[in-house]
């Protein structure tokens, strides 16, 4: 199993808005630059999340993407199944799977595979932006300032 670049760059992405956001919005161009993502693709991955929820906007000059939620109830199991779909390690576990196995009522593999996705959801379920960005002050990630000019009239 293999995490894919679209899930690693919205993990890094809401990390980056929680962390560096300060809960206000933050542009898609600051993220991109911090996190080494090309903006085109963070656009692409950011409206998939939009719909789920997740992300909000606002338009203007002090506007851009901002996390709907709190940090801590944002997790990578919901960004996985926004972006890819249900955790599915093997087509039999599948909820509502119709394929025909024909060792299904005798496969001890199909047991191995099940304790790996439950412990895989639980973990993902368990972390969530807040811990993440706990994380990042241990490490002494320094958070940038954002400095949003205003102009006048």
């Amino acid at each position: 199993m293999k995490i894919t670049t679209k899930v690693q760059y919205a993990v890094r992405a809401l990390f980056d808005l929680a962390y560096h956001g300060g809960g206000g919005p933050a542009q898609i161009k600051e993220i991109s630059k911090r996190q080494k993502i090309s903006p085109r693709y963070l656009e692409q991955i950011f409206h998939q999340l939009k719909k789920a929820d997740l992300l909000e906007t606002k338009r203007g000059p002090r506007g851009g993407y901002s996390l709907k939620k709190p940090a801590g109830e944002i997790t990578p199991s919901q960004m996985i199944e926004t972006l890819e779909g249900p955790l599915e390690l093997v087509p039999c576990l599948k909820p509502g799977s119709t394929k025909e196995c024909s060792v299904e009522e005798s496969c001890v593999a199909k047991l191995v595979w099940q304790e790996l996705q439950d412990k895989m959801e639980s973990h993902f379920n368990a972390l969530n932006l807040e811990e993440l960005c706990r994380r990042a002050r241990d490490m002494g990630i320094k958070r940038e300032i954002r400095h949003r000019y205003m102009y006048y009239i």
